[in-house]
């Protein structure tokens, strides 16, 4: 798959400091350490129904991160999937009497259209599940021969616990596990299974459905955990930076592909820092596709809303928060962004080198945009109050806010 167009990146003078991320693996804020270069997986979407505004909040996050890793110094191999195969998908497509293929290629391209217009910076490799079932094959053929497979009706499953790790990302009692795994995809009380928390990898055809060559496999379709490994072993090779994603993928998502890794490779971890951002609502309940209360990107695009106000409207709130939009959030940012706008357009302004480290020093510590924010506003404030005499105060300060929360300030 072809990602979307990269915004352009102003360059800042200096470097910034070490990026801390909160890791839900080792319950704490800890420094990120990137090697050469700095690796980052992101979990991306099944693509039955637009971008929401959840999706947004989850994929500005981790800009962030690669937009502080940049601006550290390093290079940034983010690498993003699409699950272009799946029930919710294939459910979508018939209950609309679409194909399938049609319908993921439409919100894909929609995605990549909300992306844009987000400046959210775009991964070296955007990867759909169906392009990489060779890859996902080969995985299971290696976790088959690893003796930790088994079937049931034709279908095949991974015992998670022949993982010795396994329960180490969310550390979850197996009752919480279990009504999770219910609630997200998995499938606990199918018979037959050897343990109802035991994973599905490939999935045998079924009449009416997609499938494919699954070499000594039935003809069939994978599942949605080893996707994840399988791709972000191939492009990303294990003990990756950052794997992340909203917060509803701890378990079971990220449980199971940290274990499949670990057995497939047999190093640990998959991941030295598992970051998740929190979940945005709408009336007092979680913004989701099952419950149909969404506030889509491309449909406040469609409204003329300014997609710079809608990113400024998301980094108003710390992104492990879980919190519930409302029209108020992007009424304030709209005026924010017209404040900034007009600061920035004054021939000078008062001293900024503090915007720059403020900001800077903000989003190390575990992502504190809202900090960062309100660095900017006390600039504005002044600027706007009482003038200034640095011609260069307003270029720096539009470049920081470019460059690091990556809202243009160009009119």
């Amino acid at each position: 798959m072809q990602p979307w167009t990269a915004p352009d990146v102003p360059a800042l003078p200096g470097t910034g400091p070490v990026l801390r991320l909160y890791d839900s693996a080792a319950r704490s804020v800890r420094a990120t350490a990137p090697g050469t270069p700095a690796r980052m997986y992101v979990c991306g979407i099944t693509p039955y129904d637009a971008a929401h505004l959840g999706h947004a909040a989850t994929f500005l996050a981790f800009d962030l991160v690669g937009r502080a890793w940049l601006d550290g110094g390093h290079e940034v191999h983010y690498v993003q999937n699409v699950t272009d195969v799946d029930d919710p998908l294939l459910e979508r497509a018939a209950r609309d009497g679409v194909d399938w293929r049609e319908l993921a290629d439409l919100e894909t391209d929609l995605l990549r259209e909300d992306m844009t217009a987000l400046r959210v910076l775009p991964p070296r490799h955007f990867v759909g599940a169906v392009e990489s079932i060779p890859t996902i094959v080969d995985a299971i053929d290696r976790l088959r021969a690893a003796g930790v497979t088994y079937e049931v009706d034709g279908d095949t499953y991974f015992a998670v616990h022949s993982d010795q790790r396994f329960g180490a990302i969310g550390h979850l009692d197996e009752p919480t596990m279990l009504a999770l795994s219910g609630e997200r995809g998995g499938d606990p009380g199918r018979p037959g299974k050897k343990h109802p928390l035991d994973c599905l990898l490939w999935q045998s055809a079924r009449p009416g459905e997609p499938s494919w060559d699954g070499g000594t496999l039935p003809p069939g379709r994978p599942g949605w955990h080893v996707e994840c490994a399988a791709i972000a072993l191939e492009h990303l090779g294990t003990g990756i930076d950052v794997q992340g994603g909203g917060s509803d993928l701890v378990f079971p998502h990220h449980e199971m592909t940290a274990s499949e890794a670990h057995v497939l490779t047999g190093e640990w971890p998959f991941a030295h820092h598992y970051v998740h951002a929190g979940m945005v609502g709408l009336g007092g309940e979680k913004m989701s596709k099952s419950r149909g209360n969404l506030v889509f990107v491309s449909q406040l695009r469609a409204e003329g809303r300014n997609p710079a106000a809608m990113r400024l409207a998301l980094l108003a709130h710390h992104y492990r928060d879980d919190w519930s939009w409302t029209p108020d959030d992007l009424e304030t940012a709209e005026t924010r962004l017209h404040r900034w706008r007009s600061a920035v357009s004054l021939p000078a302004g008062p001293a900024s080198h503090h915007v720059l480290d403020g900001v800077r020093r903000h989003l190390a510590d575990d992502l504190d945009a809202p900090s960062a924010v309100s660095v900017v506003d006390k600039w504005v404030a002044a600027s706007l109050e009482a003038g200034g005499t640095d011609p260069s105060a307003p270029g720096l300060v539009a470049d920081t806010v470019d460059a690091l929360l990556g809202v243009c300030l160009d009119p």
